[in-house]
């Protein structure tokens, strides 16, 4: 039996459709580090964009004119729905295709008495190229996990995608039910669920953003002494950053490997100098021009909020007697990364 609850306002309780890509790593707009730190109530999305408000007010419109070129009659259900074996598994349907108009959605026993399902998208023109030909079940990754993962909840073997593409270019995708993927799917949910948001316990970070987001906040005059490895691997940074050509992906793998190493440490020392300061600066000020209009228009520092900014990841030119003798060109920078 199927469990309705609603679950929107309190996304923490419960990983979603929209976070199973993130935690596979294969969302370009989110990565198991945000879905750890909302799930760990560490960090507050407030799930506000022009994008997603957009999206939110296209789906009535998207589901209309798939009724309209396929016939189908169309139910929509707000309430969540609950994975009978995952508590923590949850899906927000867009809408729930049934056989004919004046059928019930659930049996008396409580399962489901849809067809299939619908789920509505947007997406802009120059996201155009992710998706393949109509009919068939060509959308991009993450979306076709989300889609798996309602098929998983509800039983069901089959899902359309209508998606709005360019505000003008309306498209039917059909996925079906590969329970496989699906399998290996909830199983991935289920790690992640007990082993990180149970336990407390952050994934590998996956890139600089993760690393600025997991160590957000520094310990104060905390210092710590580099390896002779850690200093090699400044040295690898500081070579590929003097060439004109150098990879963009290996810096930054080589930065996220010192930032991980470092982790709540404002400096990294070698012989008790500095070769890295990673420390947020002075918090900024903004007025809160709303309240202080309100209230008391004549004062301004009493309302002003401190604006916390990012910490500066800063390394420093190395003496001469520290750097190679020669250059380092064409090196696997990323062998001997982990420290």
């Amino acid at each position: 039996m199927l469990n309705n609850q609603d679950f929107t306002h309190n996304r923490a309780a419960f990983l979603g459709g929209s976070d199973i890509g993130a935690i596979l790593g294969v969302s370009k707009y989110r990565s198991a580090m945000d879905v750890w730190l909302e799930k760990t109530r560490k960090r507050v999305d407030t799930k506000d964009s022009f994008a997603l408000r957009f999206g939110s007010f296209a789906e009535s419109f998207i589901a209309d004119e798939y009724a309209l070129l396929t016939g189908e009659y169309l139910v929509d259900h707000p309430e969540s729905l609950v994975h009978p074996n995952y508590s923590f598994c949850v899906g927000h349907i867009d809408r729930f295709v049934l056989e004919k108009k004046g059928l019930s959605l659930f049996h008396s026993d409580g399962g489901l008495n849809a067809k299939k399902l619908l789920e509505c998208k947007t997406a802009n023109h120059f996201s155009q190229g992710d998706w393949g030909e109509p009919g068939t079940d060509a959308i991009p990754l993450p979306y076709l996990c989300q889609c798996l993962w309602y098929l998983g909840i509800t039983n069901l073997s089959e899902i359309d995608v209508a998606v709005l593409l360019g505000g003008s270019d309306l498209r039917i995708y059909t996925i079906t039910r590969d329970l496989e993927l699906e399998s290996l799917l909830f199983e991935k949910a289920a790690f992640f669920w007990t082993e990180h948001v149970q336990k407390d316990i952050p994934p590998k970070p996956q890139s600089i953003s993760d690393c600025q987001a997991l160590f957000q906040r520094a310990s104060s005059g905390k210092t710590l002494e580099a390896s002779s490895e850690t200093l090699n691997l400044i040295r690898k940074l500081k070579a590929l950053e003097a060439q004109t050509f150098a990879e963009e992906e290996q810096i930054d793998a080589i930065k996220q490997a010192l930032m991980e190493h470092m982790a709540d440490a404002e400096v990294l020392t070698y012989l008790g100098k500095p070769v890295i300061t990673w420390k947020a600066p002075k918090p900024s000020y903004r007025i809160d021009t709303k309240r202080l209009g309100l209230e008391h228009p004549e004062l301004i520092k009493a309302y002003q909020n401190p604006v916390i900014n990012s910490r500066r990841f800063v390394v420093k030119d190395l003496p001469e007697e520290l750097m190679p003798h020669e250059p380092i060109l064409g090196e696997k920078v990323m062998e001997g990364v982990a420290l």
